[in-house]
């Protein structure tokens, strides 16, 4: 016999646990009890508590690491669209502490929508980056870097941990200039799913940033997957 949700006891349960966050006895980044004694708690079935669960995460309030249980989510990050800001300064700024971890590094053909986005003909080459973020040790984003490799000539060599911002001006002499974005809600391929140990096909917000230098040449463009439950994202235009 299949077993059903109740709503009922849905509802109850993330009201219960929405309240003991919002109160702070739920701490952030504090992991809940394992399902069997969270079922226990709440004398229910495990089926209606992971629906609990699951519409706590769509909230942002809680989230999942495969192998890990859940954990209770920190608070977002700002990610302000007009400041120019590169992740490391963002994240310090907010009294938050960042850590970079180079995944994959190495000069390859440019898809449609890269040669695209760099003005690049077919069958070009580019630099491809990948790198895993975190925000107080949780790891919040993958990023693929592509750059067009006319104007960095060695760079595979360097150190790629380090903020981008501070390589390209330190070693190329080049600023950003013109910043361009897109965002989407998505589901995570299955790198970025990998990275963040969710499960592929979570829920993610997908940010892509072509970046011009200060002489208005398309330099590069990044390809952001962040946790959904990670950031917010900002904008104050003055008229």
């Amino acid at each position: 016999m299949q077993l059903s949700v109740a709503p009922r006891a849905v509802t109850a349960i993330c009201h219960a646990l929405q309240e003991q966050i919002e109160h702070g006895l739920l701490a952030p980044g504090g992991q809940l009890p394992a399902e069997r004694k969270l079922s226990e708690v709440f004398a229910t079935t495990r089926i209606t508590l992971r629906e609990a669960l699951v519409q706590l995460e769509a909230r942002g309030l809680i989230y999942r690491e495969e192998r890990r249980g859940w954990f209770v989510s920190p608070p977002r990050l700002t990610y302000d669209l007009i400041e120019r800001s590169h992740f490391h300064a963002m994240v310090c700024g907010q009294g938050r502490s960042p850590t970079t971890e180079l995944l994959s590094a190495c000069l390859q053909p440019a898809s449609a929508l890269i040669c695209a986005r760099l003005q690049l003909p077919a069958l070009s080459s580019v630099v491809q980056i990948c790198r895993l973020r975190r925000i107080d040790g949780r790891a919040v984003l993958y990023a693929e870097h592509y750059l067009n490799p006319q104007y960095f000539p060695g760079i595979l060599a360097l150190d790629l941990n380090q903020s981008l911002t501070h390589l390209y001006a330190s070693q190329y002499g080049i600023r950003y200039g013109q910043v361009g974005f897109e965002i989407l809600p998505t589901a995570l391929p299955a790198a970025a799913a990998s990275a963040l140990r969710v499960s592929s096909g979570s829920a993610g917000l997908q940010v892509l940033r072509s970046n011009s230098d200060q002489h208005g040449r398309l330099i590069d463009c990044d390809l952001e997957y962040w946790r959904h439950d990670a950031i917010r994202i900002r904008a104050d235009v003055t008229p």
